[in-house]
């Protein structure tokens, strides 16, 4: 009976921490995102994840949405939130040629 009752925990334990979790993931690697564009609804997240071999600075001066995440190591990865809809211009402020969009919607 414990083990039933340990094994709904860990299942309800798991779907709190989803409900968190963000909704998109964009890579970083060959210094270019894995998309060019991606659309979320007003306040989600969107994880930012290097799996490239160099340091990346990713950042938004997108009003309503600005962010700058400074140095990202390879392997490391963060969540952003948007919170105003919009459009949101991505760039890598070490890499110029990398740019993606995202689309904040209502």
């Amino acid at each position: 009976m414990r083990t039933i009752a340990l094994f709904a925990c860990v299942i309800v334990a798991g779907f709190s921490v989803g409900a968190y979790a963000a909704t998109e993931i964009v890579h970083q690697q060959g210094r270019a995102f894995s998309a060019e564009s991606i659309t979320v609804k007003k306040g989600e997240a969107v994880t930012f994840l290097n799996d490239d071999t160099v340091p990346h600075n990713i950042m938004s001066a997108s009003k309503g949405n600005e962010f700058n995440l400074g140095s990202q190591a390879p392997g490391t990865s963060t969540d952003v939130s948007f919170k105003e809809a919009g459009d949101v211009q991505v760039i890598c402020a070490i890499h110029p040629r990398m740019k993606m969009m995202v689309k904040v919607i209502d």
